[in-house]
């Protein structure tokens, strides 16, 4: 009797255990936690009542410069929180959208003076368009008319690239502005070499310079240049911008004689450095907080840039230097005119 209480006893203490607490070792169901997915970062999206700015480009202009005007306009609408949409000229459907703002026209012109008038509240910036003036609601980006900053620039980058300074000039007699940049000129290339101190003993000065007369015919220019290019020995030449045709250009091109110009020239000539040139695509940067904060009559200036650089010629580090001489030159930090 004894014997099986203690086996009954024995049974309770064992079932006791089976049903004890939770072995530690024991895998457990993970536990689920409510979550919640973070909204998206809030962005404006356009609707047909956000304000509306529109790029008018001609049909046959290339591709680089077309998506390069594009891109500038439309990184602008998009900061600023308008629509973009390109054009390749206005119509009333166009004027009669009421969310319109700002209108950007390069030539030919589309009609931009006509047009402004019959829509008072939209903004028109008129790119270097002729005969288009600013006033009213339109605003003018115009050609850069300064003649002493690129020839300042012109004779510095000239005295870096030719040995013994030997550059010269072409200007038109008698045109006060020519006499002004030829100072410039000489200014930008005693900026790079100081003293200008050469090794052999010469009898000319330079920078040089010779001056065509008005009434002289175009097609006899390139004798002018060669008195300097074989009789004073210049390697280097910056030819005045109101002379510099392209046929001009390519004769002298064909002389082996380095050439800088505001304008780039079809063909390029050879030995073509670089081109000083308006920015464009920085005068509407400028000009468009004006734009859209409805400020017309802008006569907008465009600084100058450089472009079609022949690096063989003009190298990184000294396209370096030419580049911080230009933004010292804009900022006013050089006075062209003073030596």
């Amino acid at each position: 009797m004894r014997v099986k209480q203690i086996l009954i006893l024995i049974l309770i203490m064992a079932m006791l255990a089976a049903c004890g607490g939770n072995d530690s070792s024991e895998v457990q169901p993970p536990t689920v936690v409510p979550s919640q997915t973070p909204p998206p970062t809030a962005t404006t999206i356009p609707t047909l009542s956000t304000p509306l700015a529109l790029l008018i480009l001609p049909v046959d202009m290339d591709k680089a410069t077309s998506d390069l005007y594009q891109k500038t306009v439309y990184d602008l609408a998009l900061a600023s929180g308008f629509r973009f949409q390109v054009r390749n000229g206005i119509t009333p459907e166009d004027l009669a959208d009421p969310t319109l703002k700002v209108v950007i026209a390069l030539p030919p012109d589309p009609g931009v003076v006509n047009y402004a008038a019959t829509v008072p509240n939209v903004q028109f910036l008129a790119v270097n368009i002729p005969n288009v003036t600013a006033g009213g609601n339109v605003s003018v980006l115009a050609p850069n008319n300064q003649v002493e900053l690129p020839a300042f620039l012109a004779g510095y980058t000239m005295a870096m690239l030719i040995e013994e300074y030997h550059i010269g000039m072409v200007i038109p007699q008698g045109d006060v502005d020519a006499q002004r940049a030829f100072i410039a000129f000489s200014n930008g290339m005693k900026y790079y070499c100081g003293l200008c101190q050469t090794l052999y003993f010469s009898l000319i000065g330079y920078p040089t310079y010779i001056e065509i007369p008005p009434t002289e015919d175009p097609s006899k220019y390139g004798s002018y240049a060669n008195v300097l290019i074989n009789d004073r020995d210049v390697d280097g030449l910056y030819i005045y911008p109101s002379l510099a045709s392209d046929d001009f250009l390519s004769y002298v091109g064909t002389q082996g004689v380095y050439l800088i110009g505001v304008t780039s020239p079809e063909p390029r000539p050879g030995g073509w450095v670089m081109t000083i040139t308006p920015d464009t695509i920085k005068a509407i940067q400028a000009a468009w907080p004006q734009l859209i904060a409805g400020q017309g009559g802008q006569n907008v200036q465009s600084p100058l840039g450089i472009a079609d650089v022949d690096p063989g010629i003009l190298t990184e580090g000294k396209l370096r230097l030419v580049n911080q001489i230009l933004d010292d030159l804009i900022n006013g930090r050089i006075l062209p005119s003073n030596p």
